[in-house]
């Protein structure tokens, strides 16, 4: 994988989240690169689960601040697609 894959994780509005969540995301992203949108979701959810297991977890608003961060310099259809994927995972999160 490039190194300019993962220049997203120098954005600086991610500066305070911890450096073991952002290298958590780049072996998660490593691991879904080419993966169809039918498949990503089951990925995703594998993943967070395992890790939530492991004692790590995103809050709501590192989440939130991350997808601003991937949405930067996207098309309109990837951004509405990525919007829909977490639509749907939050939709199949249990709520507490």
């Amino acid at each position: 994988m490039e190194n300019n894959d993962f220049s997203w994780m120098n954005n600086p509005a991610l500066k305070n989240i911890d450096a073991a969540k952002l290298q958590m995301l780049m072996t998660m992203a490593a691991q879904g690169k080419g993966k169809s949108q039918n498949e990503l979701l089951p990925f995703l959810m594998t993943a967070a689960s395992k890790s939530k297991a492991g004692g790590t977890s995103f809050t709501r608003e590192e989440t939130d601040l991350i997808l601003n961060v991937l949405k930067q310099g996207k098309s309109p259809e990837e951004i509405a697609k990525m919007e829909q994927m977490v639509s749907l995972i939050r939709q199949m999160k249990p709520r507490r």
